[in-house]
């Protein structure tokens, strides 16, 4: 790591000393949190969920901040005293993470939690990370903090985003035209992503820990986290490696769910049918499917999507799973696949560019990685959707559609009103 990346807001001690062990089964792990300020990763009813800032660092622009988050953490961890009485993914040293979606803004955090409570697969335990010159945290890894009351965001009040919506339509209609315009020229944009924002102000900081259970309980099926301000429930597992096994599941095409069994049934029907959105996943599968093939034996991928169906919305599914055929950290696998065509388009560079002009605003973290990585090299990170950054009182909101040639505007802004009412509710209780 450069000294460029030194000086960029990095916390860290001089040595960690990290002790896990089994805990009894900690119950509902939001409401264990003590404090506002967390790192949480969840799905089910099993996670990870730390507070307190054992290390940081947070990372300038550049194409190079994943390989220099990750030194960064390899020296970290490689210099720890670790006491690892449980040896599972996420046991021992871990750091949570959320990076930039394009490489040219600022703002990519790694965050070593000073205390991580942690259930998989039936087994619970408690990591507490300290530096060698801090006090013992107690068995708990409470000691010292008070547990601050948990209070709901009042007094809402939103805000339109960077771009309007008649603003946003018209962004989406010129990128309709332009892969319209360039269909016959091979190498040209075939899909681009669009986003768009929204903001809004309560009367008080928001706490993470509200949203974090309110998204719990109504996306049970979605990975629900929490990185240095970022919250949300990403349906979209990017990458997760677990020992020698990688898999991912790939999302794209878009329904909202019905107001009956039988709408929902049709709706679920006709994205299955659907040409537009068929094209749209496609191209999401295929950019998977080109990075993590090399790197894998016997790479199994469904032949066809299938429908899942969450809280809010219906997507097109495929699950892709293997053997690595080298030694890649989750991280570094995260890097690598980044950026999907599911977040930006196809090819990647002109669709980046596209967004970059179109847009109207930097999406900080959104649409970039989301997730945790263990000192063994496991983890498991999403693609930050359905998600928020969060203030103090702030709170901005995002959502984002894939464009293809057959695309229509307003559809396509009634696709983020839908997506976006994920994050609102979580506000608004």
């Amino acid at each position: 790591m450069g000294d460029q990346h030194a000086d960029a807001g990095q916390l860290a001690p001089d040595r960690l000393l990290v002790r896990s062990v089994r805990v009894a089964d900690p119950g509902d792990l939001v409401a264990a949190l003590p404090q506002p300020a967390v790192v949480a990763w969840l799905h089910g009813a099993d996670g990870l969920a730390g507070w307190g800032e054992a290390a940081r660092l947070t990372l300038p622009a550049g194409a190079d901040r994943f390989t220099a988050g990750e030194k960064w953490l390899r020296e970290l961890f490689d210099g720890a005293d670790v006491d690892d009485q449980v040896r599972a993914p996420g046991s021992g040293p871990v750091a949570f993470g959320s990076f930039t979606f394009d490489p040219a803004s600022d703002g990519s955090v790694l965050v070593v939690p000073r205390a991580l409570l942690a259930r998989r697969g039936g087994q619970c335990w408690l990591t507490t990370i300290r530096g060698p010159r801090d006090a013992a945290d107690g068995p708990d890894g409470r000691a010292g903090l008070a547990r601050e009351p948990v209070l709901p965001p009042a007094e809402l009040r939103w805000s339109d985003g960077s771009l309007s919506a008649p603003q946003w339509e018209h962004a989406v209609a010129t990128a309709v035209a332009r892969i319209r315009a360039g269909a016959q020229r091979p190498g040209t944009l075939r899909k681009v992503v669009l986003a768009r924002d929204l903001h809004a102000v309560a009367s008080a900081p928001v706490d993470a820990r509200v949203l974090l259970a309110r998204l719990a309980a109504r996306a049970p099926d979605a990975y629900v986290f929490a990185c240095a301000g970022l919250t949300g429930a990403t349906p979209e597992l990017l990458v997760r490696r677990e020992n020698s096994e990688v898999s991912s599941l790939v999302l794209a095409g878009t329904v909202p769910r019905g107001g009956t069994p039988a709408q929902d049934a049709a709706l679920g029907a006709a994205l299955l049918a659907s040409a537009k959105e068929a094209e749209e996943h496609r191209y999401a599968v295929d950019s998977v499917l080109e990075v993590l093939g090399p790197l894998s034996d016997d790479l199994q991928v469904a032949p066809e999507p299938a429908l899942l169906t969450l809280a809010d919305l219906q997507h097109l599914a495929t699950p892709v799973r293997g053997t690595l055929a080298a030694d890649r950290s989750a991280l570094a696998l995260a890097a690598a696949l980044h950026p999907t065509a599911a977040v930006c388009g196809t090819p990647t560079e002109p669709a980046m560019e596209l967004i970059r002009e179109l847009e109207g605003m930097d999406r900080g973290r959104y649409a970039g990685p989301v997730g945790w990585v263990d000192s063994r090299g496991n983890g498991e990170w999403g693609i930050a959707l359905r998600c928020g950054e969060i203030d103090g009182p702030r709170a901005r909101l995002f959502a984002g559609c894939g464009i293809v040639a057959d695309s229509d505007p307003a559809a396509e802004l009634a696709e983020t009103q839908t997506k976006f009412q994920v994050m609102r509710r979580a506000l608004e209780g």
